[in-house]
């Protein structure tokens, strides 16, 4: 199967979330086996993990926004015809996508505020924006990917299906 760019893009975001997801599990594997076999731990351990799971959600929103994988209530959608399936699919994605861009503004914010007053961590003194500005990149990732799922629904909706077809067909 022949990828475009958009597709290599998707795939990429889903890859660094998954990264992301291992990074998060790595800390906390190594924070606990250091506390509980060496009487020890590593400084900013609780930091690093709570800026990376900020990192996790974001950059999940990302991954999981784009195929749908997100909670859903589906008791309309599934009594609606094909036709009001779409336009509720259209609809839903319209509205997702504007609370991402905004939280994704307030999130910059957020980088901005950690950037200029020189937010640290507690035991090394690490400044913690470049945390915070790999969560926003994660945000922007998700606004790309509503965009092109967007897109998708609305100029080219069988693409979309085909994509979960062959995704179920792999599980």
């Amino acid at each position: 199967m022949k990828r475009n760019l958009a597709d290599r893009l998707i795939n990429s975001i889903e890859w660094l979330a998954a990264i992301f997801v291992g990074i998060v599990a790595l800390n906390i594997f190594a924070a606990v086996v250091l506390r509980k076999f060496f009487s020890t731990s590593i400084p900013d351990a609780y930091d690093f993990g709570r800026m990376l799971l900020g990192i996790l959600i974001f950059w999940g929103i990302a991954a999981t926004s784009y195929r749908g994988g997100h909670i859903t209530v589906d008791l309309v959608w599934q009594a609606a015809s094909k036709r009001w399936r779409r336009v509720i699919d259209v609809f839903a994605t319209l509205v997702l996508l504007f609370v991402v861009i905004v939280q994704t503004a307030m999130l910059f914010d957020k980088v901005k505020g950690t950037y200029v007053d020189n937010v640290q961590t507690y035991d090394l003194n690490i400044s913690t924006w470049p945390f915070y500005a790999v969560a926003w990149a994660g945000d922007v990732c998700a606004v790309v990917l509503i965009a092109i799922r967007t897109w998708r629904l609305i100029f080219s909706p069988g693409s979309l299906e085909e994509e979960h077809a062959e995704q179920h067909q792999v599980e």
